[in-house]
């Protein structure tokens, strides 16, 4: 039969393992808590999400809901703010676009010819609070806060995330040129170690 002292060993060792148990836990799930959907509640507050501006100065991006950091499949929901002269870098990606303006107004300039060698020169319009505007897939798009005194304020709905999207230098560059970024910026410490490299679709 064991004596008292035996025990009292053996909890201590029980109890130090359990600790150190837990502090592996924590530390594990600290790192992976931001591109965890366990635990997220199904109903948030936008003002407790992640905001970054990703290195892009003047923007705000929030991921609402999104592939990497809640699971979603078909959609992605951004929210985005872009301080007065700021925007969207000359781009496009392979999968479709929905744009809500919530307030403010900008410059919306998009050209529709994927079929050729480079975007060409865009199409130009103007975009306004409650207005609303899709972006086809792979056509080459920017969108640019031209008002000088108030933010521009957008609900953003990708498909098929996570999004690969291809950087143009200007409307010229050719398509085999643009810079494929991917996983995006907001998606970097989601997907970085875990998702294969993407192909372009054009």
């Amino acid at each position: 039969m064991a004596d008292a002292e035996d025990i009292g060993s053996t909890m201590e060792m029980i109890e130090s393992l359990w600790i150190l148990f837990l502090a592996i836990v924590f530390c594990s799930t600290a790192d992976a808590s931001h591109c965890s959907i366990d635990g997220l509640p199904l109903v948030r507050n936008i003002t407790e999400l992640p905001q970054d501006n990703y290195g892009r100065p003047g923007l705000s991006h929030i991921t609402v809901a999104g592939a990497g950091l809640h699971g979603m499949k078909e959609v992605e929901v951004w929210l985005q703010t872009f301080a007065p002269g700021s925007g969207t870098p000359i781009h496009r990606h392979s999968c479709e676009e929905v744009f809500v303006v919530l307030k403010g107004s900008a410059t919306l300039y998009i050209a529709s010819n994927s079929n050729t060698k480079y975007p060409g020169k865009p199409s130009e319009f103007r975009i306004f609070s409650n207005s609303t505007f899709h972006i086809p897939v792979n056509d080459a798009h920017q969108v640019w806060n031209t008002d000088e005194h108030e933010d521009l304020q957008v609900l953003v709905i990708i498909s098929r995330p996570p999004v690969k999207v291809f950087i143009y230098e200007d409307w010229l560059m050719p398509h085999t040129a643009a810079k494929l970024k991917f996983p995006y910026y907001w998606d970097e410490k989601c997907y970085e170690s875990r998702v294969p490299a993407a192909k372009d679709e054009l």
